[in-house]
């Protein structure tokens, strides 16, 4: 955690315990957002993804405490509802339960409880959090403050056994189904939990999922994230949607899961299929391929075809998905005609939220000029491949 940004971050929750509880916090955790280079909607279907940890981080400090309740503070825009919560400490007489009239903190309580399952062994204790993860960006804050809460207790209670960054991963992974009610795939708390500076992380993501860093170092190209700071409502409901397409194809074309259906399967039962589910299937089949096309291009340093790929995405995301939205669509026609850009998608959920574009470093201030005059409302950024989820010294 070594840019400004994020020490900025690590100091803001340090103040914020202050102010809320008094004296000074003995633990600190941090987890990174993420975003996705390439590799849409496939990894509920347990296909194969290709995200980088961002350098944004969500920032935990905490301290142990006397008796049975918990309070925890943040100071994260965009939450609805008290920003100071209080709750007991999980047993198994006194279970962590989903709180709908909390949302975000949804996704803290679950982790909490999944963390020693409601043992008991998590001691009463003081929380602040702080983030610099855009919240509904399609950046996935949600998996950075799980991994973060997961890491923050890990430094609270150092005897407990420790798990692996995987089954740390799948903890977080089961807490947003749970309580958030989201049918989220592996990939965002897999990159939390296993990122590392400078390199980006294939995963796939079938049931006992695995992965394997790619280098992404080049000094003359750059990952810029834009967020269109749009984001329409349409994500919430239409995401269970797309599940349950992929599902239904994958169970009219006779498998588990579009994994393992090739394009001249879909193809040959392309009748059997209604034309929503054709075109599900069509863009995550193809993403699949596309995902692994890219990362042998990058291995290569084949950096026009990767681009190209990335292009191809957002067609695809647009055309048979259709995620993507008439601002996401706009932000990527802009940066494909800044000479330079290698190639430009859409990132994360869709409906809104941020695109990536992959651009020689010589060209950044020319790309982020034409969105500044292009789409005023948008925010760009720069960023390198950072670090997964570590605590942090106070």
């Amino acid at each position: 955690m070594a840019t400004e940004e994020s020490k900025a971050c690590l100091d803001n929750a340090v103040r914020l315990f202050r102010e809320k509880f008094g004296g000074e916090p003995t633990v600190a955790a941090c987890a990174p957002g993420r975003v996705n280079l390439i590799g849409e909607h496939t990894d509920y279907c347990n296909g194969f993804v290709f995200p980088m940890a961002l350098e944004k981080v969500t920032v935990i400090v905490g301290r142990r405490i006397d008796g049975e309740k918990c309070r925890v503070v943040s100071s994260a825009e965009g939450i609805s509802g008290d920003r100071l919560v209080e709750f007991k400490r999980p047993s198994a007489s006194t279970p962590l339960e989903p709180d709908e009239s909390r949302p975000w903190y949804c996704y803290f309580f679950g982790v909490v409880a999944g963390f020693d399952e409601n043992k008991g062994n998590i001691p009463a204790f003081e929380a602040a959090i702080s983030t610099c993860v855009p919240l509904g960006g399609g950046l996935s804050s949600s998996a950075a403050l799980e991994v973060a809460t997961y890491t923050f207790l890990e430094g609270l209670c150092p005897d407990l056994p420790r798990r692996s960054g995987a089954e740390k991963a799948l903890v977080c992974q089961k807490a947003e189904h749970r309580f958030a009610n989201v049918p989220c795939g592996i990939m965002d708390q897999f990159i939390a939990s296993l990122g590392e500076a400078g390199h980006a992380l294939l995963i796939d993501c079938k049931p006992e999922p695995s992965s394997r860093l790619v280098k992404l170092s080049d000094p003359n190209v750059v990952i810029v994230v834009i967020n269109s700071n749009v984001k329409h409502n349409l994500g919430s409901s239409e995401y269970p949607k797309r599940f349950q397409s992929c599902k239904d194809a994958a169970k009219i074309l006779g498998k588990d899961s579009l994994r393992e259906v090739t394009m001249d399967e879909l193809l040959a039962k392309k009748d059997q299929l209604s034309d929503v589910e054709f075109r599900r299937a069509r863009h995550v089949i193809s993403e699949i391929q596309r995902t692994l096309a890219a990362v042998a291009a990058l291995e290569a340093n084949d950096l026009d075809k990767f681009g190209k790929l990335m292009d191809a995405s957002h067609n695809s995301l647009k055309d048979d998905y259709n995620v993507t939205c008439k601002e996401l669509d706009e932000l990527v026609v802009l940066a494909r005609k800044v000479p330079g850009v290698y190639g430009s998608r859409m990132t994360g959920g869709g409906f809104g939220g941020c695109t990536v574009t992959l651009v020689k470093k010589d060209s950044v201030d020319a790309l982020f000029k034409a969105v500044k005059e292009g789409y005023p409302a948008g925010d760009c950024f720069a960023t390198a491949a950072g670090s997964g989820a570590s605590l942090l010294s106070l």
